[in-house]
């Protein structure tokens, strides 16, 4: 990610935020996918793994959609870009909620992603402000 972006847009805080988060959650992802990958005695599977790809679906797509809206020129554009932001961290944060009811010991880990998504809100609010 940071090798196409310009060198002022990778300095934001928001976009720093948004590249840890997508780290803490892939590492979330990788520890509790151990816990979750494994059949059921009746040889079903747990639902919950999917939620450990989706918090990495969706924190992926926060620092991109920072920079689209950096970068686009258009006001109207840049409120797309916004609103999916909020959208994706909306969803993240409820899939950790949906994780955290895991049988798993890494859920242990999700509030400190709600406590990531906490800070990235706030400076997400300032950062809007700037646009």
């Amino acid at each position: 990610m940071l090798s196409n972006t310009p060198l002022n847009l990778s300095e934001l805080p928001i976009y720093q935020k948004a590249l840890e988060i997508f780290a803490l959650s892939q590492n979330i992802s990788m520890y509790l996918n151990h816990d979750l990958s494994n059949l059921k005695p009746d040889g079903s599977e747990d639902n919950n793994i999917y939620f450990s790809g989706d918090i990495v679906q969706q924190s992926i797509s926060l620092a991109p959609e920072i920079l689209n809206a950096e970068l686009e020129r258009y006001s109207d554009r840049k409120h797309r870009h916004i609103a999916s932001l909020k959208r994706l961290t909306n969803k993240l944060y409820k899939s950790s909620y949906r994780l955290e009811r895991s049988n798993s010991n890494g859920k242990d880990f999700l509030p400190i992603l709600r406590s990531e998504l906490r800070k990235f809100k706030k400076l997400q609010s300032s950062w809007m402000m700037t646009l």
